[in-house]
């Protein structure tokens, strides 16, 4: 097949805004994940670049790969490659409706998920009210107005009791959210939620303690499969600093993986409509698998995924969405370890960091980050391997920057 494959971030879709580093290496990590297992499927993969990432010539393995350098060029490149080839994938977020709007105007044959099953799960306080309703379990949730005063949200949250978690109800990742412990840190929290949101509204939850975790699940739109249950390394913040995302372990042994695999098939079959890969994140806690999110995309698990399984995943995705079929006896061999590392902006270390074939996703240094990240994956027998071949890995990619000093 002839695919695209377009990833928002790293592909044009913030040309004329500041890209955030950390997000820049996550996306570019899953766009050269997905087109390398594609290509090892026998695909034909064009994809597009921001131009200020296609000037340092990144290591991808795509077949064409088209710059874009405004958002015109970007919109009329989307528009005349889709109409070109047999299927699309999009990268996206979900907030401000991006990932849906991108499904919907590609004009080509998706392999996302359907456009009403990603509006649907866009919505969290929608999403917990599904789930809630198949019985199961979700945090205590208050939806709020972003405009309401602090004093009535004090009012509306006072059942839940402290801490909770404040985050914008179609926000992705970390994104806007913040860890509230006290009164105190209410209006705060509020402003975070509003700079990284487009929605008038946030919810409110109460924290659930646990093992952070998510499933990747492979799914034909009726029938799901989960495949593995992750571990996210995940640091919940106060208002005052931001909440992060650092990476994973895939798979993650726990009391609770039956379990956690079950829900998070039940969750995805429960929403006609989400196919191909779906992500499912929760915490494992004492009561069980609670489910935090439903993301109707590509995750970043996808990276450790692809290292541990014994099956191609991208071709997963090819076969559930167009033969209606999925993996048999999928099984994993080993585990992945992936993270990002914090570098210098540094323009004349990036092609050096190439060499190392554990770094997924260079540090680009784009103008205006001071620092730029890095997303590094390894991969062994056992988790002690993986994590000890990550350290090896890390110190290599650090050794350039000292030389470059």
């Amino acid at each position: 097949m002839n695919l695209l494959i377009y990833e928002h971030i790293s592909g044009g879709g913030y040309i004329n805004k500041k890209i955030s580093a950390s997000t820049l290496s996550e996306g570019y990590g899953m766009l050269r994940s997905l087109i390398a297992d594609f290509k090892a499927a026998c695909h034909q993969v064009t994809t597009l670049l921001d131009s200020r990432l296609a000037g340092f010539n990144p290591p991808i393995e795509a077949d064409k790969i088209v710059s874009v350098s405004s958002p015109e060029e970007l919109d009329e490149k989307l528009r005349k490659i889709s109409g070109a080839v047999d299927a699309v994938y999009v990268i996206a977020p979900e907030s401000g409706q991006v990932l849906e709007k991108l499904v919907e105007s590609s004009g080509g044959t998706s392999l996302n998920c359907q456009v009403e099953a990603i509006k649907r799960v866009s919505n969290k306080m929608t999403t917990y009210e599904t789930l809630e309703r198949i019985g199961v379990k979700v945090p205590e949730t208050v939806l709020l107005d972003i405009h309401e005063k602090t004093g009535n949200i004090r009012r509306l949250i006072k059942e839940l009791g402290y801490p909770l978690v404040f985050k914008p109800v179609d926000g992705v990742s970390c994104s806007g959210l913040s860890l509230v412990k006290d009164e105190g840190s209410i209006a705060a929290a509020v402003k975070k939620v509003a700079r990284e949101s487009l929605s008038n509204y946030f919810i409110a939850q109460k924290l659930i303690r646990g093992k952070g975790a998510s499933v990747c699940v492979i799914s034909t739109g009726d029938k799901a499969l989960s495949v593995t249950l992750n571990k996210q390394l995940v640091t919940l913040a106060p208002p005052d600093e931001e909440s992060r995302y650092s990476g994973g372990v895939v798979p993650f042994d726990h009391s609770l993986e039956e379990e956690a695999l079950k829900t998070a098939q039940r969750v995805v079959e429960s929403i006609r409509g989400l196919r191909g890969y779906v992500g499912v994140d929760m915490v494992l806690a004492r009561e069980g698998p609670v489910v935090i999110e439903v993301n109707p995309r590509l995750t970043i698990s996808y990276i450790g995924l692809r290292r541990a399984a014994d099956f191609n995943p991208a071709q997963a995705i090819v076969d559930a969405v167009f033969g209606h079929k999925l993996p048999k006896d999928a099984q994993t061999q080993g585990y992945a370890f992936f993270s990002k590392v914090e570098v210098p902006s540094h323009p004349q270390i990036i092609a050096e960091t190439y060499k190392l074939r554990e770094v997924i996703s260079p540090p680009f240094p784009i103008v205006g980050n001071e620092s730029a990240y890095a997303l590094l994956v390894t991969s062994s027998t056992s988790l002690d391997g993986a994590k000890s071949a990550f350290h090896r890995a890390k110190k290599r990619l650090l050794a350039f920057y000292v030389r470059g000093d």
